[in-house]
């Protein structure tokens, strides 16, 4: 089109296009601003590439004319939808405008939002929301409520189709945060987002308990307390490049495979620091992250959960480029014990990774499930046998390395052969046994200890006889339970070509409808 022609009758496109702009007003973009907050437009901005943005929806209005709000319209009508590219792949983005009626959620609204999972779902990419919302639109009634419920439909359809992510990025309360909670990760900001069912008036009239906003549903409760935040944020621009980093680890769908990037092997694909790492104290702890790093391609591990059941760490990773998602027992919180939380934060981890086509590498040192009868009356059968479920069902490349303490059930649990893992390596380090030395051979040689002239003695004899035959990992490697015992150093060369070896896989679960985990 020739610059100086301007077509006819474009007036009022000109006038709406601006105004839609505008959202609420400049006085509520300017108070949006003053409480460190970004409008939805600049999220968006900083989130896709530059100009790969196309809105949908721009001119869309409410329907209600209820409580005076047939004065009061704002187009586009409290949430920015359309699609761009994320370092070039394509995405769907949802936008909540606070400064229009408080981002609060009407018919129209939930109607543009549905329109987008549709196209996300029906094209096979990643949903991404920027939830800043006050929930409700109260003078709507039920026809907010049934906007949410058709939103929450489609986020139960997508789920393991494609990825569906969710930022917080101001107040999300009520029936709000369930469509966050179906989604697969939640990002939140400190300080100016927060996520509750009820919020502190009705929890200080129904219990009479003084909480504040932040104390009840912030991004660092969320991220410590609950669990359900996986990544708390310093800033928005943080949370949006929190965003765009986790992308770079997952593909668009379930049929597509996670990005590869190049990676040229170096001469030597040794790490000698791993051959002193395991303490010569068998209850002395370390931190898994240490071999982690040592593990993986340089600063490509992107924990998850990293504040949360901190004893088990899970991440996603890159391995000669090549992405993985990591789970690792932490011995320097807990001993690196499973318990319920710990069990429920990685049992999720590891579904989305089999959703997604993500292979799984497990760094086993677990010394059992986490006794007493808190873990047992808050249901540690169940929420263990959660992590137990998550592992059995996966199909995608799974590899295990028993770094140290691989005791009981929890050994079972955790991505062991019988489970169906594809491969596992053992360190000379490793124990795999029923239960520590020491616990065992009171129970074997109770009686024998208590005859003995020196009881002390004989027990010391006694764990040595049952660390000689049993606290190692070469019982299981005559049987065949691991494939093979490994120098520590030789452990990253080992993984790579493993999962090379492994990224035709093919296995399929039996037909049925759908499993029941247990929840």
């Amino acid at each position: 089109m020739n610059s100086v022609t301007k077509p006819k009758n474009t007036d009022t496109l000109d006038r709406k296009n601006a105004e839609a702009l505008l959202g609420g007003g400049q006085k509520r973009i300017d108070a949006q601003h003053a409480k460190g907050k970004l409008t939805a437009r600049e999220r968006i901005a900083l989130l896709v590439d530059e100009g790969s943005f196309e809105e949908i929806g721009k001119f869309v209005m409410h329907r209600t004319k209820d409580f005076g709000l047939d004065k009061e319209y704002y187009l586009g009508d409290g949430v920015v939808t359309g699609y761009g590219t994320v370092n070039g792949r394509l995405v769907y983005v949802f936008a909540q405008d606070f400064t229009v009626f408080g981002g609060a959620l009407s018919e129209t609204h939930a109607e543009k939002i549905c329109k987008l999972m549709d196209l996300a779902l029906q094209n096979g990419a990643p949903v991404i929301g920027l939830n800043d919302s006050g929930g409700a639109r109260i003078q709507e009634g039920v026809l907010s409520l049934a906007g949410y419920a058709d939103i929450f439909y489609r986020n139960t359809r997508a789920s393991g189709v494609i990825p569906q992510l969710s930022a917080i990025m101001g107040p999300c309360a009520g029936g709000a945060v369930y469509s966050p909670a179906i989604t697969d990760f939640i990002f939140m900001v400190e300080n100016t987002s927060y996520m509750f069912v009820t919020g502190p008036n009705v929890v200080k009239t129904v219990t009479h308990e003084e909480v504040t906003a932040e104390e009840l549903g912030g991004a660092s409760t969320h991220s410590t307390k609950s669990g359900v935040t996986h990544f708390s944020c310093a800033n928005e621009l943080a949370c949006i490049q929190h965003i765009k980093q986790l992308l770079s680890y997952i593909p668009q769908n379930c049929e597509d495979q996670p990005p590869m990037l190049p990676y040229e092997a170096s001469e030597s694909e040794s790490r000698p620091e791993l051959n002193t790492i395991i303490p010569e104290n068998p209850n002395q702890p370390y931190d898994m992250r240490e071999v982690i790093d040592a593990l993986v391609d340089a600063d490509s591990f992107m924990e998850v959960h990293k504040n949360f059941a901190e004893n088990i760490v899970v991440g996603f990773a890159r391995i000669g480029g090549r992405s993985i998602g990591v789970v690792g027992n932490q011995p320097a919180v807990l001993a690196g014990v499973l318990d319920i939380q710990a069990s429920t934060k990685a049992a999720r981890f590891v579904r989305f990774c089999d959703c997604f086509n993500v292979p799984i590498l497990v760094l086993e040192d677990v010394p059992g499930f986490l006794p007493g009868t808190d873990q047992e009356w808050n249901g540690i059968i169940t929420n263990g046998a959660k992590l137990l479920y998550a592992f059995c069902e996966a199909t995608v490349p799974r590899v295990t390395v028993i770094t140290r303490k691989a005791y009981g059930g929890a050994y079972d649990v955790m991505n062991s052969k019988h489970i169906g893992a594809d491969l596992n390596y053992a360190w000379p380090s490793a124990e795999i046994a029923v239960m520590g030395a020491s616990g065992a051979a009171e129970i074997i040689f109770k009686r024998e200890i208590a005859e003995a002239a020196d009881p002390q003695a004989k027990l010391q004899e006694k764990v040595q006889e049952y660390t000689e035959k049993f606290a190692n990992p070469y019982r299981a490697a005559h049987r065949g339970y691991v494939d093979e015992v490994i120098y520590p150093e030789e452990t990253r060369q080992k993984l790579m070509r493993a999962f090379q070896m492994l990224e035709n896989k093919v296995a399929t679960l039996p037909r049925k409808k759908h499993g029941n985990i247990p929840l």
